[in-house]
């Protein structure tokens, strides 16, 4: 049973559950909480990002005690969309049965950008315009989920 009946249970999935797709499910529960039960995982685990971790807390969302997760830990709740926040995952997403539907809303990868700049406040910014564009999407759920159908 979910944590909170009635609500759509909505799965944000990449990569490593390091960055996006854990940006993702805090920007959810703290905008969408009243609407969607939000959740991330990835197809692999690389623990969670740090940058991520700050980025979000400058904007008062609070990620810190969040966990990467594999998708197969959640394996027993019954997702209404899955969203694959980057292409590794939208190219190698696992099946989800019943009445899942998938939706690939894509973000560049924060760490890749942050690569090719020098300054720590430039790498931050990286994860920062990141940060901000999954918030946008975030504040369309779940109609913008509902109008790919």
């Amino acid at each position: 049973m979910p944590p909170n009946p009635g609500k759509m249970n909505v799965l944000f999935l990449c990569t490593g559950n390091s960055c996006r797709s854990q940006m993702a499910e805090g920007w959810a529960r703290a905008l969408k909480g009243h609407v969607i039960n939000a959740y991330s995982a990835g197809i692999e685990t690389h623990g969670l990002n740090p940058s991520a971790v700050k980025v979000m807390a400058e904007t008062g969302v609070d990620i810190s005690g969040h966990r990467s997760k594999h998708v197969d830990e959640l394996k027993d709740v019954e997702f209404d969309y899955v969203v694959t926040v980057c292409g590794h995952a939208n190219e190698n997403c696992p099946f989800f049965p019943g009445i899942t539907k998938v939706v690939h809303a894509g973000f560049d990868d924060p760490p890749k950008l942050a690569e090719l700049v020098e300054s720590e406040e430039e790498k931050l910014n990286c994860y920062r315009r990141i940060r901000d564009e999954i918030k946008v999407f975030v504040k369309k759920l779940p109609g913008a989920l509902m109008d790919g159908e």
